[in-house]
């Protein structure tokens, strides 16, 4: 099994919306970890050199952004603060009829073990992701634009 993880959806949303829902920490905060149930924080400076911390109940990642093509890509480093090597993870945004294809690419994990429980995690932060760029916004200043 491979260390690289892929995953290609259609969310039914502009692409600035799903760009804004990957770089703004407001909106972060409300998908990004794959458990709804543990407290989450983002803070991310969004350019190239530019740093992010996510802190998910006991667990912190954190990496520098390596790519930023507002709001085509974003490409960053990857690194839990209890275990593990650095990591890339790329994230290609494309207008498409239906909305936004979304291309998630996180490679160079350390083992077949840890891509399973990555793309687990992935996958549940994705849904989180779908419905909130789905949702219709209510007017709040997390909403996604």
């Amino acid at each position: 099994m491979t260390t690289d993880i892929r995953i290609e959806r259609v969310l039914k949303a502009t692409i600035e919306r799903v760009y804004d829902a990957w770089t703004q920490p407001g909106l972060l905060t409300r998908w990004y970890c794959p458990n709804p149930a543990l407290a989450l924080q983002v803070d991310a400076d969004v350019r190239v050199g530019g740093e992010y911390v996510v802190t998910m109940g006991p667990y912190i990642v954190r990496g520098r952004y390596t790519e930023v093509d507002a709001p085509k890509l974003l490409e960053f480093t990857w690194q839990w603060d209890h275990e593990g090597g650095p990591s890339q993870v790329r994230v290609e945004l494309t207008e498409v009829a239906d909305g936004t294809r979304m291309l998630l690419s996180h490679t160079g994990l350390s083992s077949p073990d840890d891509a399973t429980g990555h793309l687990e995690g992935w996958e549940l932060e994705l849904d989180r992701l779908a419905e909130l760029v789905s949702a219709p916004p209510t007017g709040h200043a997390t909403d996604p634009a």
